[in-house]
């Protein structure tokens, strides 16, 4: 029988358009700031962007203090529990978010839907600032998507669990990624030094992973059979 290819399909297998949305989001803002430190836009004050990024929209943990000291939430401080995700403090880390965005953003939301793959990372991105700024006394600003691309990992590793349960197979593979990246992580931080992120890092996968339990199809139903018993 005679191979005949389609010549309509797309030589790339497209993407969600929310993941792009975000993808898009984070490389405009880092393309500004590498320009800019290039003096290639912007003019003398580009050099400084990304520190002033970092001022305005990095979460803070004394910021958070200064909030529950205070009782108050101004709209420019809770902002930081998200917008802090799409500043990053190089180029290298940049590119590395935007990697795993696309690879895992692009896997969850081809299985929950656009809308629920948004409400993990945006979910994960705020539990994560909020588990860095209450759990640790460190001065240092948090900034960076991997907190929510965490978050994405744990609904990742969720749907992954629930599909080696179905198969009868050991449900305990599908935490194997999250292993191999804190490992990973925990080795770079030995050799090279860095702060205590994984605390948000760890905060985003468990609040995407208990997300998911609810967001997936059937899961609200699940859970709530769970309860009863």
């Amino acid at each position: 029988m005679a191979f005949d290819p389609d010549h309509n399909a797309s030589p790339v297998n497209p993407l969600p358009s929310v993941v792009v949305a975000l993808f898009l989001a984070i490389v405009l803002v880092e393309a500004a700031f590498s320009l800019g430190a290039r003096g290639l836009i912007g003019g003398p004050g580009a050099v400084g962007w990304r520190l002033m990024a970092l001022e305005r929209f990095a979460f803070s943990g004394p910021v958070l203090d200064w909030m529950i000291q205070t009782r108050q939430a101004p709209p420019e401080h809770l902002l930081r529990f998200v917008t802090y995700s799409f500043v990053h403090g190089a180029f290298t880390s940049t590119l590395f978010a935007c990697v795993m965005l696309l690879a895992i953003g692009k896997m969850v939301a081809e299985t929950l839907g656009q809308g629920r793959m948004l409400a993990i990372f945006f979910v994960s991105a705020f539990v994560g600032a909020l588990a860095y700024g209450l759990l640790l006394d460190d001065g240092r600003p948090l900034f960076g998507a991997f907190p929510a691309i965490y978050g994405l990992i744990g609904a990742f590793t969720y749907l992954l669990w629930l599909k080696l349960g179905q198969m009868g197979e050991a449900q305990i593979r599908a935490f194997s990624l999250i292993g191999v990246l804190l490992g990973l992580q925990l080795i770079f931080g030995l050799l090279f030094g860095g702060g205590l992120y994984w605390v948000a890092e760890i905060g985003g996968f468990v609040a995407g992973f208990a997300l998911t339990t609810v967001l997936v199809p059937g899961g609200w139903a699940r859970l709530r059979q769970r309860l009863r018993r």
